[in-house]
């Protein structure tokens, strides 16, 4: 019998990109599991690791989610017959009761749409994505400080509080 592979923190497989800026710069309130609408190149790209994530974000228009800004390097071999665009836009793939819920947080509430993580499940593309508030200065400093507590908390721990 085969074993069976260990999902990531993502949810999904095996992660491809993080957007590690994003739990930085923003307060996460809920994340939400997207499809992702991809070219052949950009697939292959993916399997590559050259995708890069970090300024991109979430657009709603006409009832439907796109991925703007994300930047995925083309491969010279995959694309040699094309001329692709590394930072087109993408169709985000959401049930519409989703897609209803984030339209009411970002135009109602003041939310922003953000991308967290991209991550292979069952041999798609997923996106992580996070319902997210812009932090303020303030609140940057009180998480570095916690996040500094907690690694001082488990040096202690670990050295038996000698």
């Amino acid at each position: 019998m085969a074993k069976k592979k260990k999902q990531g923190k993502a949810g999904g497989g095996s992660t491809i990109a993080l957007n590690k800026k994003a739990r930085h710069e923003y307060g996460i309130e809920e994340r939400f599991e997207a499809g992702i609408a991809l070219e052949g190149w950009e697939v292959k790209s993916l399997r590559a690791g050259k995708v890069q994530i970090t300024d991109a974000y979430v657009l709603l228009k006409d009832g439907e989610a796109f991925l703007f800004g994300a930047h995925i390097t083309p491969l010279p071999t995959a694309s040699t017959h094309i001329h692709p665009d590394p930072t087109r836009t993408r169709k985000l793939l959401l049930h519409r009761e989703e897609l209803n819920k984030l339209i009411g947080a970002v135009e109602r509430k003041g939310y922003a749409l953000i991308p967290l993580a991209l991550y292979w499940k069952r041999g798609r593309v997923k996106v992580e994505i996070g319902l997210a508030k812009g932090k303020k200065a303030h609140d940057k400093r009180a998480s570095l400080k916690e996040r500094d507590w907690q690694r001082e908390k488990q040096r202690i721990m670990k050295s038996g509080g000698r």
